[in-house]
This record gives structure tokens, sequence and C-alpha cells, in this order.
């Protein structure tokens, strides 16, 4: 029977999820910095900041493997 540690893959999960959000945030990081794109660029990144908060909640109070993978993309 293989056993799995919740919080060594809740780890991989965190890593997993930090690297999504920075592929979804790389074309906002340089139209942030031109005034005209940088308030739509905010308001998208403010949007990837939300979803990536509450997957980040979701893989926290996960107690399963498959409630982990049901909280990632």
């Amino acid at each position: 029977m293989i056993t799995i540690n919740i919080t060594k893959a809740k780890t991989i999960a965190h890593d997993k999820r930090r690297e999504a959000r920075s592929a979804e945030f790389a074309p906002f990081d340089i139209k942030v910095t031109i005034p005209s794109e940088a308030t739509a660029a905010e308001v998208a990144r403010s949007a990837i900041r939300t979803k990536y908060a509450t997957m980040q909640t979701a893989i926290d109070s996960a107690s399963t493997v498959d409630a982990i993978k049901a909280a990632m993309p």
C-alpha cells in the first residue's frame, strides 16, 4: 500500500501553484509599468491574486490528496 505524506503533497502543490501564478503574472509585469496600460494590468493582476489566494486556502485546508488535486488549476 502506498502512503502519501499530506504535508509534502501540500508543499508540492504550493510549488506548482506558485509556478502557475508566475506564468499568469508574466504578461502583466511589463504592462503595469506602462502608464497607459497600468490600470488595466493592475485589475488583471488583482483577479489573478484573488484566484490564487483562494487556491492557497483550499490547499492549506485539504486533508486528502483528492482535495489537493481538486484545488489545483
